[in-house]
């Protein structure tokens, strides 16, 4: 949706001119600090690709990073069932919080290794969409199922191998290798780990 297409939707009315909007990490989906907007801050935010808040406190617009250089950028935006909050996903430039912390609440803006895994996801979704690129992920889709499921194969049997001996490094390594390649086989079959996991919880339950 066009951001500018929420601009009439945003019930601003319901708190004297204002909206919460909450801050969260595009990335490591982390909330970062929650601010207030009226329709001009909006209207600024999705114009500029800055984070634009209204100051309650100094009664003016104010843009995140305007003296720190710390920036929101915009990435995406959404509009809760109410109408009255806004979820604003950002790529920020360095810290967010004024006491120089990396969130309002004192926590570290980092990502889980299974946020990684995701992320990565997304990427190989993005080669397989993209063949025209040169990368070695998309020569393995261009190259088909079986050559993908040759490749499981060949870093399965590796690690069974390394599993033998006591290299923590080959190990790790092809271990590496195996969960890569085991996740380009699941897009090219047109699944997600989402997908699996939940079949896991699925049999955990039972």
């Amino acid at each position: 949706m066009n951001f500018k297409d929420l601009t009439n939707q945003i019930d601003f009315n319901k708190g004297d001119g204002l909206v919460p909007a909450i801050i969260q990490d595009v990335k490591t989906q982390k909330v970062l600090m929650l601010g207030y907007m009226n329709k001009e801050s909006y209207e600024k935010t999705i114009e500029t690709g800055k984070v634009t808040f209204y100051s309650r406190s100094k009664q003016r617009l104010w843009t995140k990073g305007e003296e720190s250089g710390n920036f929101l950028n915009l990435k995406d935006l959404s509009l809760d069932c109410d109408k009255d909050t806004l979820l604003i996903k950002v790529d920020p430039v360095g810290p967010v919080c004024h006491k120089g912390t990396d969130t309002c609440w004192e926590e570290a803006n980092v990502a889980s290794s299974i946020d990684f895994l995701l992320q990565l996801q997304q990427v190989i979704t993005e080669r397989k969409k993209n063949l025209s690129e040169k990368s070695y992920t998309a020569s393995l889709f261009e190259k088909g199922i079986n050559k993908i499921a040759q490749k499981v194969g060949e870093e399965a049997v590796e690690l069974v191998i390394e599993a033998k001996d006591d290299n923590e490094d080959l190990f790790m390594g092809e271990a590496a290798d195996l969960m890569f390649h085991y996740l380009v086989l699941l897009t090219a079959k047109g699944y997600s780990l989402e997908q699996v996991v939940a079949l896991l919880e699925t049999r955990h339950s039972k």
